[in-house]
């Protein structure tokens, strides 16, 4: 009877035991069938069901809530908890935006708003309890690049051939505006860039940094490029060749920025249409598609901005006693008579008034009172390093100067691929 009872007890521990055991397998399999945490926004959207989606044309913050099932009470009570924070209304088409949906609400209403203006700053209006709104932005890597390439076409396309951010050529073209005519560059020319840009998750590119260096061969003829501070007080950074000589001229070569000469000045120019008499252009012409900014060539004050015959919209700048610019055919002007402008500054835009078969702006330029061709004046420069800065910019290039020869041509890489890119910095 003893015995008995020892066994029985024996297997009710051994039962007991495995009951246990069960009890642990399951728990653990509960666990292990838990999603991973995804956070995004500083939620966990495995808390919410996401709705992913775009403002669309007539679109309203209002309009969104309310097709999720929100009252118009509700919604008013959120704009107005929102108003001192955001303006609703500031809303844009085709900017995205994430709804965080209620789990627990038998209908998903939304709890919280989350809108993207760009694709680094964001906006959260949470309305789960009382309206609370807050600005933040993603991470931002910056990545240092190294990139070069050989001209087939243009610099625009071999970018695009190096699947490298266009910003990278729109500033390489203003480093080099006035040491290259990149009107007539040509095929065999060749490149090298070291630039950071900004990467949001890993992989969406959100602009461009600083062009560290630069290297272009135009015509077999080298010029390098090296940014460096020559005013530590105003914070004034010029770019200089390996020969500590200014990049830059008094005056740009262009007043756009990748376009194309369509007719360049020519005294002895000949229509079809005026039955092949002489008929001299004193301008260059510089094709683009209406609305294309117009820059201001160089620094000075707005002596004409009025629409006058065939030459249509046009503004015309003084420069100093020596140089006078004036730019035709303008959709608009966006400048006055008295203004000082900046080299650089867009004073119109590209449009066809007056007399003009095409989209362009017609480039005059003036020295001591004589229209003549731009492309084949000596344009001043700009202010040289000073003596004493000299020999400490020669040092800082040096290394850079080292490691810029040292990037390959595409030619000469071997199968190699197209770009280095070096982790420098997170922000």
């Amino acid at each position: 009877m003893v015995g008995a009872l020892l066994l029985l007890a024996v297997v009710a521990c051994k039962n007991e035991e495995k009951k246990g055991e069960t009890i642990k397998a399951s728990a653990k399999a509960e666990v292990k069938a838990l999603p991973e945490p995804e956070f995004e926004y500083g939620y966990n959207l495995n808390d919410f069901k996401v709705v992913r989606d775009t403002i669309k044309s007539g679109d309203s913050f209002g309009e969104i809530l309310q097709r999720y099932k929100l009252e118009y009470p509700q919604i008013y009570h959120i704009v107005e908890g929102a108003k001192d924070s955001f303006n609703v209304a500031s809303l844009q088409a085709g900017k995205p935006y994430t709804l965080l949906c209620s789990k627990e609400d038998s209908l998903q209403r939304p709890v919280s708003f989350i809108y993207e203006p760009n694709r680094v700053d964001y906006v959260v209006i949470d309305f789960s309890d009382s309206t609370r709104v807050r600005k933040e932005s993603k991470p931002v890597k910056i990545v240092e690049r190294e990139v070069s390439g050989v001209i087939n076409s243009s610099l625009y396309e071999s970018f695009l051939e190096n699947d490298v951010n266009l910003l990278v050529a729109y500033k390489m073209s203003d480093i080099y505006a006035w040491t290259i005519d990149f009107f007539r560059i040509q095929e065999g020319d060749r490149f090298k860039v070291i630039f950071t840009e900004k990467f949001v998750e890993d992989s969406i590119s959100v602009g461009v940094g600083e062009v560290k260096a630069a290297y272009f061969e135009h015509k077999g003829e080298p010029v390098y490029a090296f940014p460096f501070e020559v005013d530590s007080v105003k914070h004034i950074v010029d770019y200089f060749d390996a020969d500590a000589k200014n990049l830059r001229r008094a005056f740009l070569r262009a007043p756009v920025q990748f376009s194309r000469i369509s007719s360049r000045y020519n005294l002895k120019r000949r229509i079809a249409y005026y039955g092949y008499k002489v008929r001299p252009h004193k301008g260059t012409d510089f094709a683009a598609p209406i609305g294309t900014p117009i820059l201001s060539t160089a620094n000075g004050t707005v002596i004409e901005s009025a629409r006058k015959g065939g030459n249509g919209n046009y503004v015309k700048i003084k420069h100093n006693g020596t140089y006078t610019t004036q730019y035709l055919h303008m959709q608009k002007r966006l400048v006055k008579v008295g203004d000082f402008v900046k080299q650089g500054d867009v004073i119109g835009t590209i449009g066809m008034t007056g007399n003009t078969g095409g989209p362009h702006v017609c480039y005059r330029f003036w020295k001591n009172g004589r229209q003549v061709d731009p492309f084949r004046q000596d344009l001043p420069d700009a202010e040289p390093i000073t003596d004493s800065l000299k020999e400490e910019y020669l040092k800082h290039i040096s290394p850079i100067k080292e490691r810029l020869d040292a990037i390959a041509f595409p030619a000469e890489r071997a199968g190699e691929g197209e770009q280095n890119e070096l982790v420098t910095m997170n922000e």
